[in-house]
């Protein structure tokens, strides 16, 4: 089953809001079994828009838009599919009740402009908004279906999930996908360790680097669920038998999440000290629900006296060796286990950038440490001139450090 996006806004195509819709649909759409095969974006012009339709529905099983149905001017879509469609408009009181009552619960008296909400193309099908105020709409013609949505993505996404890709799941399921993630590794080495030929003989392989590692994309094509799985798990064990070390998850799953489960599953506590990350390990590992029952304190001492005073870190290590060093990165994990009386300790010190490298410590040098009751190390990493980049892949290794003792535990 093909489908088409069409994403709708002079705001996208000016490139003053990122289209993070077409990525989601695109995502979710191929993760249930459908063909994305054209991914449009059109303006706020409806004579482009209804050319934008036309096409998509000539070439496509179903067809998805996103944008413009919001209670002003410039919010043509309804409109225009009404055109498309040859549909009359007709109102709905309903809909203008569950608007005042959505308003009403936030405090907010309803413009009298959100009542042209209600008046929507008679031969649509609603499909109710749980987030919002925009009503989604369902044509259906010729075998072909014609799903209109708001473009607000909280909006979109609550719709999708609650409506759209359930009502989709049960079209006929060609293509099947599966996302491997992995870190610690760099997409030329997986490149060289994996084979292709048997790897394909299953599943179409695609290497997507991101800042915190390298995802692998199968995707595998059949006539029916079970032998599209069979093609998947064949593909993933290859993949497993060369570089299982470096997979931490699959699909969403992010790194955070792979070592909150093992925290969980070895009842092990962390603390973290961090300088260069300022606080984003903590984060990480707090964005996790249930996270008090492991993460015990985090510490950011960014001075070199909040090393000292909070962590212990003795003033001669820090002027023999430095605060970006093994020495200062292994004491200031074993300070903040002992002070937070925890299963692990873990540190960060590094030069995060873009100022403040020598030749012998350049920008982008991180070291993490490690404590735990039988050992302390750390281990040196080098990254680029990237601030912000070069904290998120401090933190990513950090995690994986953690990931890898864990195991081990």
């Amino acid at each position: 089953m093909k489908v088409e996006i069409i994403t709708i806004g002079d705001e996208l195509l000016i490139g003053q809001i990122t289209n993070t819709n077409a990525a989601y649909l695109s995502k979710h759409l191929t993760a249930i079994g459908l063909e994305v095969k054209w991914a449009t974006t059109v303006g706020d012009d409806a004579d482009d828009l209804k050319k934008a339709l036309s096409a998509a529905l000539k070439r496509s099983d179903v067809v998805i838009t996103t944008g413009g149905l919001g209670p002003t001017h410039d919010d043509i879509t309804k409109n225009v599919a009404a055109d498309y469609f040859e549909s009359d408009m007709v109102f709905k009181p309903e809909i203008v009740e569950r608007l005042k009552h959505e308003f009403a619960k936030r405090g907010i008296k309803m413009a009298a402009v959100n009542e042209g909400q209600a008046t929507v193309p008679e031969k649509a099908s609603i499909i109710e908004n749980p987030v919002g105020t925009a009503p989604g709409l369902l044509f259906e013609k010729e075998g072909k279906k014609c799903i209109i949505l708001p473009g607000v993505p909280s909006e979109m996404q609550a719709i999708c999930e609650a409506t759209v890709f359930p009502m989709l799941k049960k079209q006929e399921r060609t293509t099947g996908q599966k996302t491997i993630r992995t870190t610690g590794i760099a997409e030329s080495t997986l490149f060289e360790r994996l084979d292709l030929n048997r790897i394909e003989q299953f599943a179409k392989v695609a290497f997507m680097p991101r800042l915190s590692g390298v995802d692998i994309r199968l995707t595998a094509k059949g006539k029916h669920a079970e032998e599209l799985e069979e093609k998947l798990s064949n593909g993933m064990r290859l993949i497993r038998e060369k570089v299982g070390k470096y997979i931490y998850g699959y699909d969403d799953e992010e790194l955070e999440e792979a070592v909150a489960k093992l925290l969980f599953e070895k009842q092990k506590t962390v603390a973290v000290a961090e300088s260069c990350t300022g606080g984003l390990l903590a984060h990480k590992l707090t964005n996790i629900s249930g996270s008090s029952d492991y993460f015990e304190r985090g510490v950011v001492a960014y001075s070199n006296e909040a090393k000292m005073d909070v962590l212990g870190v003795p003033r001669e290590t820090l002027e023999k060796h430095g605060a970006v060093s093994p020495e200062t990165a292994v004491t200031m994990a074993e300070g903040v286990r002992q002070h937070g009386g925890v299963d692990f300790g873990i540190s960060t010190t590094g030069i995060a950038g873009p100022t403040g490298g020598t030749k012998e410590k350049p920008v982008g040098l991180l070291y993490v440490g490690v404590a735990n009751e039988y050992r302390s190390f750390s281990k040196k990493f080098v990254f680029f001139k990237d601030r912000l980049i070069n904290k998120e892949r401090s933190v990513q290794a950090a995690l994986n450090l953690l990931r890898q003792e864990l195991i081990q535990a």
